[in-house]
């Protein structure tokens, strides 16, 4: 098989190629099907999660219910993220990449049926999903390591580092309870600091366009659960007689998710990305979208915990009912304004607009209608977004 033929944008199909680096500046590099099905598999581990924090802050657990949601949530974002990243430089699409992705998934559905009981304080078959899926992208990265010499030390940094952290995970099982908690903050660390070492020995050929397409795609999918579960609520209510009040709810809600999706999407993803931004601002927009996907998250569980509130199904303060949902938004707005706008943006109207938007959002927690007078601050921001831009979208 020729040279020719066997680059992954060619349409001959081929067992095998080498795993070279894809071109950074390669056109039209969009997100393959496999990438999507991959994705579609981590919205069973997105929904396990939000599902397990409603019930914890419907019972009044929240410190409880948040602790365990802030672990078991970057497992999941860390999983998808080093797929994401690692596919959008060396994704050859043959026989064997699509197999290890297999396996990949088969882990990521592992992770997604340990929510459960890592909510429970368990993580044992949460890092069995996690050995999968590692193992998987070690093996991805050797193959990379032999196949692009020019990146053999980046992909070999990236193997054993990604090793080592497995096996810390796997440590940390049997560590007393005591020490989990730190345990885990420590391999966090660890876990973060192993794409920054890699990276700094020879940058991999990551596409900027692609990886902000990708994330703007997972934030389509933690929206879509926010929905799901704000409806599954609502109907359930509905069965319960409670149509009036749950009206004006689902109307405001809609328009809180909507206008979550114009604010992040309105500005270009890739602008950060572009154009040899350094690595501290790479990974810090990388890393910083751990924020924007699990307040996300959170905020379908807020309208649930709303929804449970005005149907009388918990026993909470309306307060505390009210912050489920405005603190998970007022850090949505934040973070995107900090990853994605930035504070010295041009357009200064825009620039103030967020983190203002953001403070009286967390204030309207103490309005009788909380969750409509956020989808009213929400829905103002996108309006003084639109005005301020008159009405045009950066291309």
């Amino acid at each position: 098989m020729s040279e020719e033929s066997a680059r992954p944008g060619n349409r001959i199909r081929v067992w095998y190629r080498p795993m070279r680096s894809r071109d950074s500046a390669e056109h039209h590099r969009v997100a393959t099907p496999l990438e999507l099905l991959f994705d579609l598999c981590f919205v069973v581990a997105v929904g396990q999660a939000g599902a397990h924090l409603h019930h914890d802050f419907a019972e009044g657990h929240f410190g409880h219910g948040t602790v365990s949601f802030v672990l078991v949530f970057f497992g999941i974002w860390w999983a998808w993220l080093n797929f994401s990243w690692f596919a959008s430089a060396f994704d050859t699409d043959d026989v064997p990449y699509r197999l290890a992705t297999l396996v990949q998934i088969g882990g990521g559905l592992t992770v997604a049926a340990g929510v459960e009981s890592a909510f429970d304080g368990d993580f044992r078959v949460m890092v069995a999903g996690y050995v999968v899926m590692r193992l998987a992208l070690v093996a991805q990265w050797l193959r990379a390591a032999r196949s692009s010499p020019e990146l053999r030390v980046t992909a070999l940094w990236y193997a054993a580092g990604i090793t080592i952290c497995q096996v810390l995970w796997v440590v940390r099982l049997a560590l007393p309870d005591a020490v989990g908690l730190p345990a885990f903050a420590v391999i966090v660390l660890a876990e973060l600091a192993v794409p920054m070492l890699a990276e700094s020995r020879a940058g991999t050929t990551w596409h900027p366009h692609h990886i902000a397409e990708r994330y703007g795609l997972f934030t389509l999918i933690v929206l879509g659960e926010t929905v799901l579960s704000a409806t599954n609520a609502i109907r359930e209510g509905i069965k319960e007689g409670h149509v009036a009040g749950l009206v004006s709810l689902a109307v405001a809600g809609l328009v809180l998710v909507f206008s979550l999706w114009w604010l992040y999407f309105d500005q270009p993803g890739h602008r950060r990305l572009s154009g040899n931004p350094g690595m501290l601002t790479t990974m810090s927009w990388g890393y910083g979208h751990y924020l924007i996907f699990g307040s996300a998250a959170a905020i379908g569980t807020g309208l649930e915990v709303a929804v449970d509130y005005d149907t009388h199904q918990t026993s909470i303060p309306g307060l505390a009912a009210a912050l489920v949902t405005t603190v998970p938004v007022t850090l949505f707005l934040l973070s995107v304004w900090l990853l994605h706008i930035g504070p010295t943006n041009e357009c200064r109207p825009i620039a103030i607009g967020f983190p203002v938007t953001a403070v009286l959002v967390l204030a309207a927690s103490f309005t009788p209608a909380p969750i409509h007078v956020t989808a009213v601050l929400a829905a103002a921001l996108v309006a003084l977004t639109v005005v301020a831009t008159h009405g045009e979208r950066e291309p």
